[in-house]
């Protein structure tokens, strides 16, 4: 009894010790009171929540102290609050404003682009990423990249950690145009493929064509990654950056003309590869620095014209302990360094209220080298290339109430030297240097869109492509039906500069058309055809930044891909779920492989160790994203097969497998994306993201052959084992201070895990001797979890 009375007492005094808690919820937008709106206190509902009544008004009572009440309800996004009741019988007043989700800005990953631009324009196979989107998700390193945001996307993968590129819908990493403000990149990667060469804190809109590419853009089989830079602020002066644990940024916009005229400039350096080591003891040889930096300057003339241009430069130095196989050269390491100059001036000229004019001229180098130091030498001997691209296009733009029309011209020059041997001061080495490419690529296009009714719209285009392989060249003619080599050459014709020596063209239909099944679905088909004049020869699995780019000739005829698509899209609850469904089947024609043994370095006829063939590529993509709330994220998954038919002729060297169909390097059926972000306040972001795919293909060895008591490995079939399957987990906590919104400083930070349960994912399968006896290794580049942090700012 006297327990009894004990508790009751004590009860009774805590009772006595709490405040009140009394507030009112409204629609932030219309100030409408919400009704039946949960408040949850402390993150328990039993016993210390209530709801709101048909007055938006809700009343409770809570213990002394601090406390945390989050508001929920459907439709809306959660806000949460920190009060403090500080003695008996406190009131406490709360006024919430709820901010409706559909009323919210779109913050992930999507196929639209402002209110359903793309999911109603008659096109498929388009997303673009949100670049605030790719800041919250996990980044390697802390260093934000463009290209492992895509890896994301249904459909686009690529060979492993470290790849120089991605491959979209059954495509190799060249049959992707990937263009910065209108200029091509050739090497899309710094470190040999770990980071992208995208500046993060610049970039505007960027835009995926997977499906139906518009007519303007003409020269890959496969796919267009259009990357835009941002304008300068033209306002006010503003200055951004951020340290990682891979490099370090400075972004500024200078106004020089409040309103007119303004300049952006960013630049981004990675210096910290002394921290190298301590990721993987495999990475303990290696020296890796690179840099990037941009300028872009916007100058509003008047009303009509304005002109803008934009200069970048990426510079990569990375050393191997590994040598390169170069001629005559007895070398200590390998060294690389490549770079990059691209520039572009564009006009825009407003005709008249629906019309106007656009001209751009762009210049592009990019220079690889490799640099062996000699043994006991000071000398350095290099391996010199570099690909020229010059071109000029313009395009005129009419825009009507129902339809839309743009035609344009373009004239491109391509130069590429695709090897000088440089001995420098050496005896040993003799100077050798390749014949030197010159093309001309003509093209005309034109893109008709148009509404058809309320339900049908469609888009038509149509591109005329010329290409012509220029002197001064010496072409060789071989024995047909035998393998190309030295020994079948029966003739030769040489051309001086100027001469044609080859021709290609032909005309390139584009076709989109959208059928409306409601308000919120719809039905997309499409076709397209589309040709490459130039592409990269290599017989490795991801093409080296220093791999060989060739234009199309006499002998090697440029790829000619033909894509269908089909998909489904809906949208549905306020536009904040959308779902998409889309169909792919590929079929290319004069694809580009390697003879068994086959050796590109100087080599001065390239076709002697270069086959062609066919692939096919189909696959089903299907894709849901929440992309509003507190909240947000997607899960996708793909089903993708791409393989290829080699056959020129029945002996071994004309043929692959025998002219049966394989498995291209980038076959991965089965690929399985998931992203999520939580905004749990304005303090705090959690990001999650999963990776699953099917291990890419290899070559391993049918049997062994043993001579002088030594066994090696004897290859057959290529591409006939597969790798295990790779998946991946990533964490990252953005820290936000809300405090310093109102200041000129505002600072984030952003603590990344990548790789979170240390999964030992293989990159690759070699085969090494050693004691007589062939044994398998696997290589692994993140085979342990990574933590690093990074620290985002802007001063205004």
């Amino acid at each position: 009894m006297k327990i009894a009375l004990l508790f009751l007492c004590l009860s009774t005094t805590a009772l006595a010790q709490t405040g009140t808690v009394n507030g009112t919820i409204r629609d932030s937008l219309t100030g409408r009171p919400l009704a039946g709106v949960a408040v949850v206190v402390d993150y328990r509902k039993l016993l210390t929540g209530t709801t709101s009544d048909g007055d938006g008004h809700f009343s409770i009572r809570l213990s002394l102290g601090e406390h945390t009440v989050v508001v929920r309800l459907v439709g809306y996004t959660p806000v949460r609050r920190i009060v403090r009741v500080g003695g008996a019988d406190d009131v406490e007043t709360l006024d919430i404003n709820m901010v409706s989700v559909a009323s919210q800005l779109e913050e992930v990953v999507v196929t639209t682009q402002g209110v359903d631009e793309y999911v109603r324009k008659p096109i498929l196979g388009v997303n673009q990423l949100n670049i605030a989107t790719l800041k919250k998700i996990p980044a390697a390193l802390g260093e934000v990249d463009l290209l492992r945001g895509l890896q994301l996307l249904p459909g686009v993968t690529s060979v492993g950690e470290a790849s120089n590129g991605v491959n979209i819908r059954g495509g190799t990493t060249d049959q992707n145009l990937i263009l910065l403000d209108d200029t091509p990149i050739f090497n899309p990667t710094h470190m040999f493929g770990l980071f992208s060469v995208f500046p993060p804190d610049v970039l505007g809109t960027v835009d995926l064509y997977k499906g139906n590419v518009p007519a303007r853009f003409g020269g890959r089989a496969a796919a267009v990654l259009d990357v835009t830079l941002r304008n300068p602020v033209l306002d006010k002066a503003q200055l951004a950056g951020g340290i990682s644990f891979v490099s370090d940024r400075i972004t500024a916009d200078i106004p020089i003309v409040k309103g007119k005229l303004g300049v952006l400039m960013a630049g981004r350096g990675a210096f910290n590869d002394f921290l190298l080591p301590r990721i993987s003891d495999r990475l303990a040889d290696i020296k890796a620095k690179f840099g990037d930096g941009v300028v872009k300057a916007f100058w509003r003339i008047n009303s009509r014209n304005t002109l803008t241009a934009t200069a970048y430069y990426s510079k990569d130095l990375f050393q191997t302990g590994l040598l390169a196989n170069l001629p005559n050269v007895n070398g200590t390491a390998t060294r690389y360094d490549h770079q990059t100059l691209n520039l572009m001036t564009r006009w825009f000229r407003t005709l008249s209220p629906r019309a106007d004019l656009q001209t751009t001229a762009l210049y592009v180098h990019y220079v690889p080298t490799i640099l062996s130091p000699e043994l006991n030498s000071g000398n350095v001997v290099q391996l010199r290339s570099s690909v020229l691209q010059r071109q000029v296009k313009s395009a005129l733009n009419i825009a009507l109430p129902s339809q839309k029309l743009e035609i344009g011209l373009s004239g491109v020059h391509y130069r590429i030297e695709p090897g000088t041997l440089l001995p420098g001061g050496s005896t040993q080495v003799n100077y050798i240097t390749t014949p030197t490419e010159n093309a001309f690529e003509l093209a005309l296009h034109a893109d008709y869109e148009r509404n058809m009714g309320p339900n049908l719209a469609v888009s038509v285009g149509l591109r005329y492509a010329q290409f012509l392989a220029m002197g001064p060249s010496l072409v060789r003619q071989y024995r047909p039906g035998e393998p190309r080599d030295d020994v079948s050459v029966i003739d030769s014709v040489r051309y001086g500069a100027g001469q044609v020596s080859k021709a290609y063209g032909g005309f390139e239909p584009r076709l989109g058309v959208r059928y409306t099944l409601g308000p919120n679905a719809l039905l997309k088909v499409g076709y397209n055809l589309m040709r490459q004049f130039l592409q990269v020869v290599t017989n490795t699995t991801t093409p080296l930044p220093t791999s060989r780019w060739k234009t199309a000739d006499a002998t090697i005829r440029p790829q000619v891909s033909q894509l269908f698509t089909a998909g489904y899209f809906l949208n549905f609850h306020n536009n904040v779920y959308e779902l998409t469904v889309e169909g792919y089947w590929r079929s290319t024609q004069h694809i580009i492989d390697y003879r068994p043994g086959a050796d590109f370095l100087l080599q001065p006829y390239p076709e002697t160790q270069l086959l062609q063939g066919q692939s096919r590529a189909y696959g089903l993509e299907t894709m849901i994203s929440k992309k509003k709330g507190e909240l947000t994220g997607w899960i996708n998954y793909t089903y993708a097969r791409t393989l290829n038919q080699v056959y020129e002729g029945m002996s071994v060297e004309q043929n692959v497998n025998g002219g049966t169909w394989y498995r291209a390097n980038y076959d991965r059926p089965h690929t399985l994306n998931a992203s999520m972000t939580i905004d749990v306040d304005k303090h705090n972001s959690f990001g999650l993201t999963f990776a699953y795919s099917t291990g890419r293909p290899y070559t391993a060895p049918t049997g062994y052959v043993t001579i002088d008591q030594q066994q090696y490995p004897y290859y057959g079939e290529r591409n006939q084992a597969r790798l295990p399957d790779y998946h991946r987990l990533d964490f990252v906590w953005n820290i936000y201070n809300p405090s310093m919104a109102q200041r000129r400083w505002e600072g984030r930070w952003a603590f990344t895990i990548y790789n979170l349960y240390g999964r030992d994912n293989a990159y690759s399968v070699f085969f090494k001797t050693e004691n007589g006896r062939t044994s398998a290794y696997q290589l692994q580049i993140f085979a342990a979890p990574i933590a690093s942090l990074a620290y985002n700012f802007v001063f205004k």
